[in-house]
C-alpha cells in the first residue's frame, strides 16, 4: 500500500529540472538541431535500435519493418543534425557524437520513466516498466523465492509491466548502471561504482567430476592432484578470482551454469556448480563433489540499484516484497 504523500520525493521539481538539464546537453554535442526537438517515439526507437546493434535485430520489439525504422532514424539523425550512426555491409556501429547522444538519451527516458512513477505514485496506483536482471540457473535455488516475489509484485500493482533479463554478473551491473535494468540480482565478484549492493545470503557452490572423468571412483585424492585437472572457468571471473579457489588457470571457459554442467557432465573438465543446480544430478551419481573441506566456497548474492535510484516507486516496492519473501523463507 502506497503512502497519501510520495516515497521518495517532496515535489516533482528536481525531476522536471533534471528533465530540462538533459535537454539542453543535447546542444551542446554537435550542431543545434535544425527544427524543434526529436519526440519520444524517435529516442525509444533509437535506444532499441542501439540495443539491438542493427535495424534487422530491433524489429520484433518495436514490431515495425527495417524501412521503417530506417526512415525514423533519418528523421531523429535530420532533426538533431547529427550522423548518429553507422550502418551498411559492415555492420551496425554509433558514431562518437551518436555514442553521446546516447548516454544521454538514456538518462532522459530514465527521467522520464522516474517521473511518470512519480505521477501515479500520487495517485496511489504503480505504473510503468520495471526491468529486472538475474543471473542465470537460479530458479532452483529456493534460498531465493524470486518468482514467489514477482507473483506478489504482479498480483499487487498488474498495471507494472514486468521485463526480466538473465544476464552474467558483469552485464547486470553495466545494465543496471546505464539505467536499462532497475534493480538485478546475482553474486558480484567485482564491484561498479554508482551502484548500491544490498546483500541478500549466500550461495554454496563445490567443485564436482561426472562420472566420465578419472578423479570419480578414487578414494583419496590429494589436493595437488585436483589442481592439475582441467578445469572450466567462467568468462566473468578473472585470473585473481581462480586463483583464489587454487588454479593456476582454466581449460575452458564458459558464460552459463548450464554450460559449466555441460562440460563437467562431459568428463573432460572438472568445475564449480551451485548446489541447489547441481544436486539432481549428484542425487543420481552422475556427479560427485571433490574435496568440499577445502574446494567449496559459498557466493555471497546481492541485489544491486544505482545509486540515488533505490527509492523511486517501483524499485522500493519490489525490493521491499523481495525482501518480505527472504524472511518467509
Amino acid at each position: 500500500m502506497l503512502p497519501d504523500t510520495p516515497p521518495s520525493r517532496a515535489s516533482p521539481l528536481p525531476q522536471l529540472i533534471s528533465i530540462a538539464m538533459s535537454i539542453t546537453r543535447y546542444f551542446v554535442i554537435g550542431a543545434p538541431m535544425a527544427n524543434a526537438l526529436p519526440d519520444l517515439k524517435l529516442l525509444r526507437i533509437f535506444v532499441s535500435v542501439v540495443r539491438h546493434q542493427g535495424f534487422a535485430n530491433a524489429q520484433q520489439e518495436l514490431n515495425l519493418s527495417t524501412s521503417a525504422i530506417s526512415t525514423y532514424m533519418s528523421q531523429l539523425e535530420s532533426a538533431l543534425g547529427l550522423v548518429l550512426c553507422h550502418r551498411g555491409r559492415g555492420g551496425f556501429s554509433l558514431t562518437s557524437k551518436g555514442e553521446l547522444f546516447h548516454q544521454e538519451t538514456l538518462r532522459l527516458l530514465g527521467e522520464l520513466e522516474g517521473f511518470e512513477q512519480y505521477a501515479a505514485a500520487l495517485k496511489g496506483e504503480l505504473r510503468g516498466t520495471l526491468n529486472l536482471g538475474v543471473i542465470d540457473s537460479t530458479v532452483s535455488d529456493k534460498a531465493l523465492p524470486f518468482a514467489e516475489a514477482i507473483g506478489a509484485y504482479s498480483q499487487e500493482h498488474p498495471a507494472v509491466h514486468l521485463h526480466l533479463s538473465v544476464m552474467s554478473p558483469y552485464e547486470l551491473q553495466l545494465g543496471v548502471q546505464d539505467n536499462r535494468l532497475d534493480l538485478a540480482i546475482g553474486a558480484f565478484s567485482t564491484r561498479m561504482s554508482g551502484l548500491v549492493y544490498m546483500p541478500l545470503y549466500r550461495e554454496q557452490h563445490w567443485l564436482y567430476c561426472s562420472t566420465r572423468h578419472p578423479l570419480f571412483n578414487e578414494r583419496r585424492i590429494p589436493e595437488q592432484v585436483i589442481t592439475q585437472q582441467r578445469m572450466v572457468g567462467r568468462g566473468y571471473w578473472s585470473q585473481a578470482e581462480l586463483a583464489r579457489h587454487g588454479f593456476k588457470h582454466s581449460a575452458a571457459t564458459v558464460e552459463s551454469m548450464e554450460a559449466q554442467l555441460i562440460l563437467v557432465l562431459s568428463g573432460a573438465y572438472i568445475g564449480y556448480l551451485p548446489e541447489h543446480y547441481a544436486q539432481a544430478w549428484a542425487d543420481k551419481g552422475d556427479l560427485r563433489v571433490l574435496l568440499p573441506a577445502t574446494f567449496g566456497y559459498q557466493a555471497p548474492f546481492s541485489m544491486i540499484v544505482r545509486r540515488g535510484r533505490s527509492r523511486e516507486p517501483l524499485i522500493q516496492t519490489f525490493r521491499d516484497l523481495l525482501k518480505a519473501q527472504l524472511n518467509q523463507a
